[in-house]
């Protein structure tokens, strides 16, 4: 199929506000796509080239892809940069000059989903001496055989700025209603077996190429992040224990949350974010500890990597701990900033697959793999079926400043992707009015006004996600907690991301002077959640919605993806365990 009719899909999808009409686009494509290059638009619906854990990226820098877009078009570079000025994207860029361009030339023949994929990810792969000319050179023979509208996607895509925001369910819903007619019937198997991979373009192309059956025969890989399973909410000690009866009680550290893989063949160790993100360079000293501390030939165990004062025997605060993400002078960071790995999981050990074993079983088995060392610990944690021994040690964790508890059910087995009561998590801020942190995607910002003017940003838009919906509903708008090289900072981030209306997966009905596509995720205080008639996250008919009382970020950008942050249900039950303690502390001093 050639390129530009995924082009033209994609300009239809850019066109519309309503996700539904997203789903139905993408599910009449998919059905006429091949076999054979399904996973190539799977990817390009996703906006990357590749699975994040594989870690491939162009590395090409705005100045360069101007460069090419010149010699493409036979423009000069100044002439690229004033109309990116006045356009604000590189992709209308290409698309104006392309076509000016192309009414003076023969048309060439035109290229099909699975040529341009391919020419792209041979741009991408070009490293070493000499690579930022041969990736110009490259990038601008790709656009002189493209029409105007696929060059402006293209472009795009190079940038990592498509502005599609397709999210997963849609793809997902999208591929079961191509195959069986029916957006849900084959969903379940589709997401268990992307939530076993990672790879939702494998998924794609498996079910094409061999059937439904095939997805079921999907299991745990070594070298193949798994989606990380999730925790609910429940108010408090006595609750918990009345859900789930005995169970295993870990500290909740607030840090890194890692998969490490480690294959039997070459010994080599991977880690994985929570996004499935490669971040293997980033912990050498991860790396080195496990070559030493477990015994076992190949394994995937999860754990929290959390920055430690050794001096003074303390974690740091994740603000401090995230300074270890980086790209450059890492070994140098590692030695300022040690951290120490908690493990509580692991799911694959020496060729076997055990996510279907029980959580005792599993911690049984990590617990003898592991020698003793600085750096790889167990995470600490008990084992109890009594509320007031549930309360002390949660007690406990708190006044050493950790985030609290998460309860695990000892015969659950480990659920990729799902959130759900085998996982119960108790933060300290449940103990009062609101003060728990909720994780919001930001969707759009304000212009500043007074002191801030200069900025060029005054607040954001927050949202949370509906999962049902698979849409983004706003629930505040923040404007303190940032300093002000932040509050430039994010401006210049989130104008990368930029989109000239609320984007199809936004839900709101307040207008933000600039809107962008839901990527980035913030962790945000509030004193309350209250209701209120301008915001959409939990609004029904003529029922108000909810809204965070005085809210203010906390840190930086969380290494989560958008369909991580905190959900409407999430809000909802957080509420009603709000109000319950409100009520009871009201009662109380009476």
């Amino acid at each position: 199929m050639l390129f530009l009719e995924l082009a033209r899909v994609f300009e239809k999808v850019e066109g519309t506000t309503k996700r539904l009409e997203m789903f139905e686009i993408l599910s009449s494509f998919f059905k006429k796509v091949s076999r054979t290059e399904i996973d190539e638009t799977v990817y390009f619906s996703q906006e990357k080239l590749v699975p994040s854990f594989k870690g491939i990226e162009f590395n090409m820098a705005e100045k360069m892809v101007e460069r090419a877009i010149a010699k493409a078009s036979g423009r000069k570079i100044s002439e690229v940069e004033k109309l990116y000025k006045k356009k604000g994207d590189l992709g209308l860029v290409a698309e104006q000059f392309l076509v000016r361009k192309q009414k003076t030339l023969i048309p060439s023949r035109k290229l099909s989903i699975t040529e341009v994929y391919e020419k792209l990810m041979k741009i991408a792969m070009v490293g070493g001496a000499g690579s930022v000319e041969r990736k110009i050179g490259m990038l601008n023979g790709l656009l002189t055989h493209l029409s105007s509208i696929e060059a402006r996607y293209v472009v795009r895509f190079v940038l990592g700025r498509m502005r599609l925001g397709i999210g997963d369910p849609t793809i997902m819903d999208s591929l079961s209603k191509a195959v069986s007619g029916d957006r849900m019937k084959l969903r379940p198997e589709i997401e268990r077996a992307y939530n076993l991979c990672s790879d939702l373009a494998l998924v794609a192309s498996t079910l094409f190429k061999k059937g439904v059956k095939s997805l079921r025969k999907f299991k745990v890989q070594v070298g193949s992040p798994i989606r990380m399973a999730l925790a609910e909410r429940l108010p408090n000690a006595k609750d918990i224990i009345k859900k789930i009866g005995k169970c295993a009680v870990e500290t909740k550290y607030d840090g890194f949350r890692l998969q490490i893989h480690k294959k039997k063949k070459g010994n080599k160790i991977e880690i994985f974010s929570r996004n499935q993100e490669q971040m293997t360079h980033m912990f050498p000293d991860i790396i080195a500890a496990l070559k030493k501390q477990i015994k076992a030939e190949s394994f995937i165990i999860e754990g929290e990597a959390v920055g430690y004062n050794e001096e003074a025997d303390e974690l740091f605060p994740f603000q401090v701990t995230i300074t270890r993400k980086r790209k450059h002078k890492v070994k140098e960071k590692a030695q300022k900033l040690p951290v120490v790995l908690f493990s509580f999981d692991i799911l694959y050990l020496n060729g076997n697959d055990l996510t279907q074993k029980p959580y005792h079983e599993r911690g049984s088995l990590l617990k003898k793999i592991i020698r003793k060392g600085f750096v790889i610990r167990l995470a600490e944690k008990i084992v109890t079926k009594d509320p007031e021994k549930l309360e002390k040690f949660f007690e406990e964790n708190i006044s050493r400043g950790t985030e609290g508890i998460i309860a695990k059910r000892l015969d659950s087995g480990y659920q990729a992707g799902a959130r759900n009561f085998n996982w119960i998590k108790l933060k300290r801020s449940y103990k009062s009015e609101l003060k728990d942190t909720i994780d919001v995607v930001i969707v759009g910002y304000f212009k500043g006004r007074g002191k801030r003017v200069k900025f060029g940003i005054g607040a954001l838009l927050g949202t949370v996600y509906d999962k049902k919906k698979d849409e983004f509903k706003t629930i505040a708008r923040i404007g303190s907690g940032l300093s002000e090289k932040k509050w430039v900072e994010i401006r210049k981030i989130l104008d990368k991301i930029k989109v000239k209306k609320k984007h199809a997966r936004v839900d709101s009905l307040i207008k933000a002077d600039i809107w962008c596509i839901p990527k980035y995720v913030f962790t945000i205080k509030a004193d309350e959640i209250t209701k209120s008639p301008m915001h959409t996250a939990g609004k029904k008919k003529n029922e108000p919605g909810y809204a965070l009382r005085f809210p203010r970020i906390q840190g930086w950008i969380r290494d989560k993806k958008e369909d991580d942050s905190t959900t409407v249900k999430e809000i909802e039950k957080l509420f009603r365990m709000q109000k319950h303690v409100s009520t009871r502390f009201r009662i109380k001093n009476k």
